[in-house]
């Protein structure tokens, strides 16, 4: 069978620099860094994060449907609305046995689990909600769009890490282009920003420590970067077959052209030191797409802020691509949204060609004197059209996307 494009015609956004696509779009694009101290982390070592602004999950989702959904979860039904909407879909217009959903995820509930433990150390075991496995299984992300949407196609999560939103996509792509679905709702979702789990983030060294100045801690590629901030969020894309949407008239926003994987098998947080797992990811999500590194405009990072994986990514980045594309972190703007954020940044790498602007890379100063990239500071025209985004995550997985303009 021959293989057909794969186009991007939803997306839906919740993030720290807004809620929908235009607020998210014009808050990164901004370059304005969503870090705050967080009163929910006081008694933590380091109460800096990313939270999403003014989410209302009763007001957004009806109180019944939020009280019994995780916020992991909330941020995914908000996410999938606003992508169906955008693709001109409906489920009733459509044959829910040909859609499939692929989400990704690196944690599931914990505010859920560290909520109901409390209750298990306070009152009892006989206080536990009946909602416990069902509001925190990391599976119920992609059961519950099943349900919301009447998908009764193939519905799973993956869960590699802050590698787990790209990889979705990818397995989403391939679904498409092996005719098992005809519309695929895809992307990555996460809520982690808890007492227990940011408590660990701070015993393993991985966070920024600069409480004193909060908005200027998550500094991708800058000199005095010292970890990155966490964040939460979600993003969903409808995926389509190019020949579909063009039949029912859709508008197609940008073309995912091209998938890679890869592991390291290294080490269970720190990057191989060469780079060579994600470079092995990124080169083969271009074999993807036929295209070589020469012919990319653009490339969103996975940029964590960390002194050692924004260094090697830096390099593989040079290798792979010389000294052609701008390249960009938002993760400066939102932090780092784990399971979501290779989702997340799939998105903007869409909006990017669709639109010809790349985002800035927020609280960049000055440059590591040892990375050799044209990093962007301020939105700047992106040429040609074809972007790459990158993502990696803890135990060496890693995934490559290729999205170019349709």
């Amino acid at each position: 069978m021959p293989r057909s494009d794969v186009v991007v015609t939803g997306l839906g956004l919740v993030t720290p620099a807004g809620i929908g696509v235009e607020s998210s779009w014009e808050g990164i694009c901004s370059g304005t860094p969503a870090a705050a101290l967080d009163d929910t982390l006081a008694a933590n070592p380091v109460r800096i994060s990313c939270r999403v602004p003014g989410f209302d999950a009763a007001r957004l989702l009806g109180g019944r449907l939020a009280r019994r959904l995780d916020r992991f979860v909330q941020f995914a039904v908000v996410a999938g609305r606003e992508a169906v909407a955008d693709a001109g879909l409906t489920p009733a217009g459509w044959d829910g046995a040909r859609v499939g959903v692929v989400m990704g995820c690196a944690d599931g509930g914990p505010g859920t689990v560290e909520a109901q433990h409390q209750v298990l150390l306070a009152e009892g075991a006989q206080y536990i909600s009946a909602l416990l496995l069902p509001m925190q299984l990391p599976n119920m992300l992609a059961g519950q769009l099943s349900m919301e949407f009447g998908a009764t196609g193939p519905s799973m999560v993956v869960a590699t890490a802050c590698a787990s939103g790209a990889n979705a996509l990818g397995i989403a792509l391939d679904l498409l282009r092996n005719g098992r679905c005809d519309v695929v709702l895809a992307g990555g979702s996460e809520a982690m920003v808890t007492p227990l789990v940011m408590a660990g983030f701070a015993r393993m060294g991985a966070l920024s420590r600069r409480q004193d100045d909060p908005k200027g801690a998550s500094r991708p590629f800058d000199k005095d970067r010292d970890g990155f901030v966490a964040g939460e969020g979600a993003a969903v894309l409808v995926l389509e077959r190019r020949q579909d949407a063009t039949a029912r008239g859709a508008r197609p926003r940008a073309l995912l052209a091209g998938y890679g994987a890869s592991a390291d098998a290294h080490h269970v947080t720190a990057p191989d030191p060469e780079g060579r797992g994600l470079e092995r990811a990124v080169r083969a999500a271009l074999d993807d797409a036929g295209i070589g590194g020469h012919e990319v405009g653009h490339v969103n990072a996975h940029g964590t802020s960390t002194p050692v994986n924004d260094l090697v990514e830096a390099r593989v980045i040079r290798r792979v691509f010389g000294d052609g594309p701008l390249v960009t972190s938002t993760k400066g703007v939102t932090g780092h949204l784990f399971g979501a954020g290779g989702a997340v940044e799939a998105a903007l790498s869409v909006l990017a060609v669709e639109r010809g602007v790349v985002p800035p890379t927020a609280n960049l100063t000055a440059l590591e004197p040892e990375i050799d990239l044209r990093v962007a500071r301020e939105p700047s025209p992106v040429t040609p059209r074809i972007a790459v985004s990158n993502s990696a995550g803890f135990g060496g997985q890693n995934a490559a996307l290729v999205v170019a303009a349709a």
